[in-house]
């Protein structure tokens, strides 16, 4: 007999501890928006508040700026920075390349399997690279 499909809350509250994370009824809430379904996802803040809002969930903008650097901290996201103002926040923390759809203000994955990088330049003297973040824009014609 197949194992049931674990529930959001359950997939949430999994998901929280595997980072060592409290699983308040605020970080819940937002945890099973972000991975309840088990699919992964890209939210900014106010995307999420109203999500959150939308299901019922009390919780502030600040909360959630707040939950969502946490989730960072973590590593059980990771912040996408496609302009100065706004995050961009992926359940999928592989490397991965991402197009920013700028019509929409909307970011999806890009396929990893097309992305070739051949060569970066050096890093200046007393410095190393610690990541390559591939963001490609994209306008409709």
């Amino acid at each position: 007999m197949p194992k049931p499909m674990p529930s959001a809350n359950e997939t949430a509250a999994t998901w929280l501890g595997s980072a060592g994370l409290r699983p308040t009824r605020q970080r819940l809430a937002l945890a099973e928006l972000l991975v309840g379904d088990g699919q992964h996802r890209h939210v900014t803040a106010e995307s999420l508040f109203e999500a959150a809002r939308s299901a019922g969930a009390t919780v502030s903008l600040a909360t959630v700026y707040n939950t969502l650097r946490a989730f960072c901290d973590a590593g059980l996201l990771q912040e996408v920075g496609v302009d100065g103002s706004k995050s961009h926040f992926d359940t999928n923390t592989r490397d991965h390349p991402h197009f920013y759809w700028e019509d929409e203000g909307r970011l999806t994955d890009a396929p990893s399997d097309q992305l070739v990088i051949t060569r970066l330049p050096r890093a200046p003297d007393g410095a190393e690279i610690a990541a390559v973040d591939v963001v490609i824009r994209l306008r409709r014609t």
